[in-house]
């Protein structure tokens, strides 16, 4: 089931805490009363990855954790990211969290995690030629807002392609398919905000 999701594409980041993202994703489960099962049909996953995943046995792709941070209601950066309850919180380069996809792109997440608020801010770099894949619409209630820094972005949203440029924006429901190709000869670098509805 899925085995190209699960096996073919690379693993994130092998720093980051697999344990801590297994506890937090078995929390997140548990608080909703979800079964592995029913969590993993959601999430349109085998249980044995996602059992492997809560363990902290296996360091799952982008892909799958956007499946599991959408049937659970919630951002990535929740998943990766322990909550930051103060009023301010200063978040220093050095300790924002990289993760990297297949091609060489990476996804830097720029956004504390805050108790009770689903946003998620990152700032993505796509090599020139590099497709960083399609992902499944978000919740109802979701919204992603994005400025283009650098380069060009083709963005796919329910198939239908928009060529962004440095300095364009975009917004768009969350629900769509959406995807993130560079087609240029140089990096393309964006800033990406997904706010999510309310979790259940």
């Amino acid at each position: 089931m899925n085995s190209s999701i699960e096996d073919q594409h690379p693993a994130v980041d092998a720093d980051l805490d697999l344990r801590a993202i297994g506890d937090r994703v078995r929390g997140l489960r548990k608080a909703r009363g979800d079964t592995l099962a029913a969590l993993a049909a959601r999430a349109e996953l085998s249980v044995s990855m996602l059992s492997a995943v809560e363990r902290g046995e296996k360091a799952a792709t982008v892909l799958v954790l956007h499946r599991i941070a959408g049937a659970l209601d919630t951002t990535i950066a929740r998943l990766v990211e322990a909550e930051s309850p103060v009023r301010v919180t200063v978040l220093r380069r050095d300790r924002q969290t990289v993760i990297p996809g297949e091609g060489g792109w990476t996804r830097r997440i720029v956004s504390p995690v805050v108790p009770g608020i689903e946003l998620e801010m990152m700032v993505t770099t796509l090599p020139p030629g590099v497709d960083a894949g399609e992902y499944g619409p978000h919740p109802a209630g979701s919204h992603e807002y994005l400025l283009v820094l650098e380069g060009e972005l083709t963005l796919s949203l329910d198939g239908a392609e928009h060529r962004l440029a440095a300095g364009d924006a975009i917004h768009h429901d969350g629900r769509c398919r959406h995807g993130y190709r560079n087609d240029g000869d140089v990096p393309c670098r964006y800033v990406l905000a997904m706010t999510e509805g309310a979790r259940r």
